[in-house]
């Protein structure tokens, strides 16, 4: 299994393109974006737990019922979300796409994101939706990936290449995420397409089992969103025998899955809205996945710790307080707490108590853009990672006046 370029082209048989119609003011900026497979896939698709979904959600959801889809169309600056048309304006999005590539409406995937209860007009896509036809290539993920950020400061895109029965089989994937982005699945957008040939019960069951361990432990503000969703799309064009059951194809199709969700966790995580640092909470020793998972999350949530994070403080007194909070089923005692980067790592409390260290050494390591938060739980064999950002000025700035 390797890492290759491409992103949500790099699979057989996708195409993706992305233009600024004119949603978004900033006219440098690409606001719609479209993926295409050129043959009908396989899809399945995680949404946000927010009471309040976004339109295009309640759309998709009825879209890929019947477990297939062709593409996807997304806009960002506007999330189509509290609108008294929004479900119109999310089917007309469809219905766009099926005038200009012949792909059916209900084979359609569609997504918004940006500024919620603000009215979306269906004009400045219909205007554009020709050109972001014609951009349509092979090579169009990068165009795509730009073209659903909204405070995203950076293109978020991975691939991968492995084989399955002998067959060369990829999966790459595109992410906007920056904002409202806490572990209660999904708060983010992921597109995901795939080549590999794989059932709709086991591709949801893939993807169901995985985002338990990476979007589901991603956290920057602590705020859910109302629009997001994680789709994945499997068109069978790499050839392999359709994987429809547990073994070893499915289990390197569940390897190539994750390699790509986890790098994903970790971009969103590490651009989170005015971030300076990525941080990733590793728990060991715990005695239960959920316990680790709950000091984990617990730990990579904590404003106070992103806080220390951001001024390089190694307050390791947060992380323990964090986890005293969490209700997780942990001794105290023997806790243990260190912090690494590409500096080195520090031992900074041993069984639950504070140890002599070197605060210029700590100060060194948490000066670096990738922090590690090392928690051993010193009673079992459970381990789980999170991730999330410190808190920054920067992040009160970009949101005093997000809408306006």
């Amino acid at each position: 299994m390797k890492i290759i370029s491409g992103g949500v082209c790099a699979a057989k048989g996708f195409k993706a393109s992305g233009v600024h119609c004119g949603i978004r003011k900033n006219q440098t900026k690409k606001d719609l974006a479209l993926i295409v497979s050129d043959k009908k896939a396989v899809t399945c698709a995680v949404y946000t737990r927010n009471l309040v979904k976004g339109a295009p959600l309640t759309v998709t959801k009825e879209n890929i019922s019947d477990g297939y889809a062709q593409a996807v169309i997304c806009n960002s600056g506007n999330a189509n979300t509290c609108n008294a048309n929004g479900i119109e304006i999310a089917k007309k999005m469809c219905d766009l796409v099926e005038k200009a590539t012949g792909i059916k409406s209900n084979d359609v995937v569609v997504a918004s994101t940006g500024v919620i209860g603000q009215p979306l007009s269906i004009t400045p896509i219909e205007n554009s939706i020709d050109e972001l036809t014609s951009l349509l290539s092979y090579e169009g993920s990068f165009d795509s990936a730009s073209a659903i950020m909204t405070t995203d400061t950076v293109q978020k895109e991975v691939a991968v290449e492995f084989t399955i029965g002998g067959k060369v089989c990829r999966i790459g994937g595109i992410a906007k995420g920056s904002g409202m982005i806490h572990p209660d699945m999904a708060t983010m957008l992921v597109f995901i397409t795939s080549d590999v040939c794989i059932s709709r019960k086991m591709l949801q069951k893939a993807l169901s089992t995985d985002v338990d361990n990476t979007f589901n432990m991603l956290s920057v503000d602590g705020d859910t969103s109302t629009n997001d969703m994680v789709t994945v799309m499997c068109n069978g064009m790499a050839e392999n025998n359709e994987i429809n059951a547990d073994g070893e194809d499915f289990d390197t199709f569940m390897k190539a899955l994750n390699t790509v969700t986890m790098t994903l966790c970790r971009m969103i995580a590490g651009d989170g809205e005015g971030a300076t640092k990525m941080l990733e909470c590793s728990v060991t020793g715990a005695n239960s996945l959920d316990t680790a998972k709950t000091v984990a999350k617990s730990v990579i949530c904590s404003s106070l710790l992103k806080a220390a994070m951001f001024g390089a403080d190694a307050n390791w007194g947060r992380v323990l307080c964090a986890i005293g909070y969490s209700k997780a089923d942990v001794d105290a005692t023997k806790v243990d707490v260190s912090f690494k980067s590409a500096k080195g790592d520090i031992l900074v409390c041993r069984d639950g108590a504070g140890v002599e260290f070197s605060e210029e050494k700590a100060k060194e390591i948490l000066l670096e853009r990738d922090i590690e938060i090392l928690v051993s739980l010193g009673d079992g064999e459970y381990s789980c990672k999170a991730w999330g950002c410190d808190l920054t000025y920067d992040y009160v700035k970009i949101n005093g006046d997000y809408r306006t």
